[in-house]
């Protein structure tokens, strides 16, 4: 008969950002661990608070399935002798298996004869296969981990209590000092112990000691308790999803609340407010019906309405503190120039083998100017950019910087536009540091776009010429999300960006002068070159895109990025055109053929055709390669294509590998001509051509 299981483990109290992800490994490896026992079972679900990572599957088989395997052995003719006995061979493999000489079939298998057993094993009852689940219980991994006591074992938390039932029987088993049972504890301060007496009581008996374990229901818990105030006061909150996760994984048992805050703290920017409440406190910020910033802030406690006036002015004796210093930062940041900042960035490092922060935006400046230019920025915005990238980085110096990082930019905006520089310039501050995440939000202006590339091309080309490359997982100066923000920047405003020329005319301007820029670039890292590409595939793996079309557009002969994207769009589009295989065939034979080719030919010579499908061929390359600059990507795609019956008819007509020098290496110049112009669309031999 099914019964039901139920695994808890009790901790002491988890970091809130660890809970969810926990919750779902325990259920994913336990998931694993049964269908690997082959115990069956109809369904799983799983549990979490900070003190407990819990799954409840229902429905467990009572045993094992039985299992049928046949097993291949050696050859007939090595397993009997001679005389038709048994040989070592056979009856090694039998007792391999456990079985005997009389278990032995004969099968056919592509013309030879093998030896077959058939092994049938019993299967185990359930309740001794699930004492494994301390090695499930051991498996779990963790970001952080610490030990206890006298042990070497490590874990997110000591392990304090461990419940494991299989319907009403205790599934016996030890971690550490702790054995399994089936008392679970209640909340810390309002529960008590309590007994499970069957698997499927769980949720109920917790209920009754003030712990919600299903983490939806208490985050709904919290969501309703919130509107209900939001409604009740006619205030709007934003609920924001992570800060939500968060407080919900740091309660067993919410009970929302309001606190105030003195209103004077409005006159401090709300970007310092809403993080100083957000962010170190776990507090949802409240706004009128005009958006406008109250002086009130809405949380929950881990318990009930108990004593909650205690519990709120705490809160607020807290948060006040944290806006005193906010205020106090904000007046005397005001006492700061731009200009003296700047000048405290010679003193501050940003890497001992490159140089301070100071030299960074010098750098920074030149990549900026040459990028501006490349993009096509207007004079007017040069100069903007010019004096943005002058003095991005003087908030890092500022105290209100020094106190919440996570505002850097943020208070550069705020506090270049109090200084009376132009709004382009201060947005350009806040924007060069988009995106913060991989998928974060991107730059919306052009000035500001430009800068965040211009910085994050400086990281990069940085760090690979002082030989500090990421391998494997090792990425502490994170290069890899700041080259897929660029890539993303550069699709986003759909630019031309010619990476390996840009690589090279910033390596000479910075290489110039060392002593202003405090460090040479290498004048051309294929490393470089290799790492954007490798975060262009990562990119292009997020637009459902079939492999060989990525890998084809990753190794095309193009260095322009915004190329690139284009030819990954075109080649989705057309994949199922009616004539996208034997257009693709044509021009990869083609490329195949050029490879042939020697570099010195670069002149096709009309007088050394023999036939008039190699005329028709050049007059229609040449056109094109007339054209190829200055098209769109769609039209040189299109113009390739339309090249299909020439080739074709060329092939029929024209015989490449010819005897005569002159003769096969003007064939193979005019393929290379054609081949150069196919690679930069993609490596379209790269291409799986379907029927």
């Amino acid at each position: 008969m099914a019964k039901d299981l139920l695994l808890e483990i009790g901790l002491e109290e988890m970091p809130a950002h660890v809970v969810t992800q926990s919750m779902k490994q325990l259920e994913k490896k336990v998931s694993e661990f049964l269908a690997h026992e082959k115990l069956a079972f109809s369904s799983i679900k799983s549990f979490s608070t900070p003190r407990r990572l819990a799954v409840l599957i229902s429905e467990v088989a009572e045993k094992q399935a039985d299992t049928e395997e046949e097993v291949k052995g050696p050859a007939k003719k090595i397993a009997l002798d001679g005389e038709g006995n048994w040989s070592k061979a056979a009856e090694g493999f039998v007792r391999g298996q456990g079985l005997t000489t009389e278990a032995i079939t004969f099968r056919e298998l592509k013309g030879v004869e093998y030896v077959y057993v058939t092994k049938y094993a019993k299967g185990k009852p359930a309740i001794e296969v699930l004492a494994g689940l301390k090695e499930v219980i051991t498996s779990l991994s963790f970001p952080v981990t610490m030990h206890w006591n006298k042990y070497d074992f490590e874990y997110i938390r000591p392990i304090h209590w461990i419940v494991a039932l299989l319907g009403e029987e205790v599934i016996p088993f030890s971690i550490l000092d702790v054995e399994t049972g089936n008392t679970t504890r209640g909340h810390r301060f309002l529960g008590d112990d309590v007994t499970i007496e069957t698997a499927n009581s769980y949720e109920e008996k917790l209920n009754e000691q003030f712990v919600i374990a299903d983490p939806l229901k208490r985050k709904a818990l919290i969501v309703e308790q919130i509107n209900e105030i939001a409604t009740k006061n006619d205030w709007q909150v934003d609920l924001d999803e992570d800060l939500l996760e968060e407080v919900n994984n740091l309660v067993e048992y919410p009970t929302a609340f309001v606190g105030n805050f003195e209103d004077r703290f409005l006159s401090v920017p709300e970007e310092v407010l809403v993080t100083s409440m957000k962010e170190h406190q776990r507090y949802f910020d409240v706004r009128n019906q005009a958006g406008l910033l109250l002086p009130h802030f809405i949380s929950a406690r881990n318990g009930n309405a108990v004593k909650l006036d205690n519990v709120i002015k705490g809160n607020e004796k807290v948060l006040t503190a944290r806006l005193e210093d906010a205020e106090f930062f904000y007046k005397e940041d005001q006492k700061l120039t731009i200009d003296a900042c700047v000048e405290k960035l010679k003193n501050v490092t940003f890497h001992e083998k490159i140089g301070s922060i100071y030299e960074k935006m010098q750098r920074v400046a030149e990549i900026a100017k040459i990028v501006g230019k490349t993009v096509g920025l207007s004079q007017d915005q040069l100069e903007d950019l010019a004096r943005a990238a002058e003095i991005y980085k003087f908030d890092l110096v500022t105290n209100m910087v020094g106190e919440f990082p996570e505002l850097q930019g943020v208070m550069g905006e705020k506090y270049a536009l109090l200084q009376g520089e132009k709004p382009a310039v201060a947005k350009a501050i806040r924007e060069h540091y988009l995106p913060i995440a991989s998928e974060g939000e991107l730059p919306d202006s052009e000035i500001g776009a430009v800068l965040a590339i211009a910085d994050k091309l400086d990281s990069l080309l940085s760090f690979f010429a002082v030989g500090m490359i990421p391998s494997g997982s090792n990425d502490p100066y994170a290069l890899r999300r700041q080259t897929y923000g660029i890539v993303r920047i550069i699709e986003n405003k759909h630019w031309a960006f010619p990476l390996v020329e840009l690589q090279e005319e910033i390596s000479a301007a910075i290489s110039l002068d060392e002593k202003r820029y405090g460090i040479k670039l290498a004048s051309s890292q294929i490393e470089v070159v290799n790492f954007v590409k490798a975060r262009l595939k990562q990119f292009l793996l997020t637009k459902n895109l079939r492999h060989d079309v990525i890998d084809a557009v990753i190794n095309a002969e193009q260095s322009n990025l915004t190329a690139l994207f284009s030819s990954a769009k075109i080649l989705r589009q057309h994949l199922n055109d009616p004539d996208f295989k034997p257009s693709m065939e044509a021009l990869t034979r083609v490329i195949n053929l050029a490879k042939k080719a020697e570099v010195e030919d670069l002149n096709v010579k009309p007088e050394l055709f023999d036939n008039e499908a190699e005329k028709a061929l050049f007059e229609a390359v040449t056109d094109l390669e007339n054209r190829f600059v200055r098209q769109t990507m769609a039209q040189n795609y299109e113009d390739l294509t339309a090249l299909r019956p020439l080739i074709e008819n060329y092939f029929d007509q024209t015989m490449v590998m010819v005897d005569d020098d002159k003769v096969r290496r003007n064939r193979l110049t005019q393929l290379n001509k054609i081949a150069k112009m196919a690679l930069a669309v993609a490596s379209l031999d790269a291409l799986i051509t379907k029927n």
